[in-house]
């Protein structure tokens, strides 16, 4: 089982990838002969997190939230991928019903395995103060007494904005940080946790990243753990090189 990698100080570090099941993975990641029901559980065996990455595009029944959670380690969490129902519409105060569909479909059964939710904005997304502190106003900060924590991931430049930063800060709302040539590159600390989705990986590179790219990410990610637990996952890019660059980070601040 891998380590799980842990701060010193105030925060726990956690390392992943975007979902469990890839078919590229079979025979690079997953042992060829692994049966396809066990992936998520060798994966939660290697990594320390996984960003659920299915609830962007569907709901899924308790009896599933269930199973993630009895497949995992104890001490294993997941981020969750907010529905696009609630983020892709032009009014975002408009949302509540579908921020409540999807809040309730489950997510509680994860228990004490339930990390950060993501929300993900499209890049055609500019930044409306009102309207967006209408949408942080509807999220809630438990279901069913299991605490949420909120992650806000924005990809216009209209968002590197002081006034968008005090409205996170005012609702302990993490700003995600993206590492993508595409999207703006935000790192301010807004909330009591740190949600980063590293997206440059490169096929040529066994480990995804470079050994020194690597050694840096490892610095960041300790230090953003200074001020509170901290999520690192390794989505898009060259995908197929993903886990093993969660791996290699995992060596690198355990």
């Amino acid at each position: 089982m891998a380590a799980r990698p842990k701060s010193k100080s105030a925060g726990t570090i956690r390392i992943g990838i975007g979902g469990w099941t890839f078919e590229p993975w079979r025979g690079v990641f997953y042992p060829k002969d692994l049966s396809q029901k066990r992936e998520l559980e060798y994966a939660s065996g290697k990594l320390s997190s996984i960003e659920i990455n299915g609830t962007y595009y569907s709901t899924f029944k308790p009896p599933s939230w269930i199973k993630w959670r009895e497949e995992t380690p104890k001490d294993f969490v997941f981020a969750v991928k907010a529905s696009r129902f609630c983020t892709n519409r032009k009014e975002l105060g408009g949302a509540g019903e579908s921020v409540t569909r999807f809040i309730n479909q489950g997510l509680h059964e994860l228990g004490d395995k339930l990390g950060p939710i993501n929300w993900q904005f499209m890049g055609t997304k500019k930044f409306d103060p009102a309207d967006f502190e209408a949408f942080l106003k509807l999220l809630p900060k438990e279901v069913n007494k299991v605490p949420l924590r909120h992650a806000m991931e924005v990809r216009n430049a209209s968002f590197k904005s002081d006034a968008f930063y005090d409205l996170c800060r005012k609702y302990n709302a993490a700003i995600v940080y993206a590492h993508d040539a595409d999207f703006p590159e935000i790192e301010e600390s807004t909330a009591d946790f740190t949600y980063a989705r590293l997206m440059q990986s490169q096929e040529d590179v066994a480990t995804g990243y470079k050994p020194k790219e690597l050694d840096g990410w490892a610095k960041k990610a300790k230090d953003w753990a200074k001020t509170g637990d901290t999520f690192v996952y390794f989505i898009s890019g060259a995908k197929v090189r993903n886990p093993a660059a969660a791996q290699a980070l995992i060596e690198r601040v355990a």
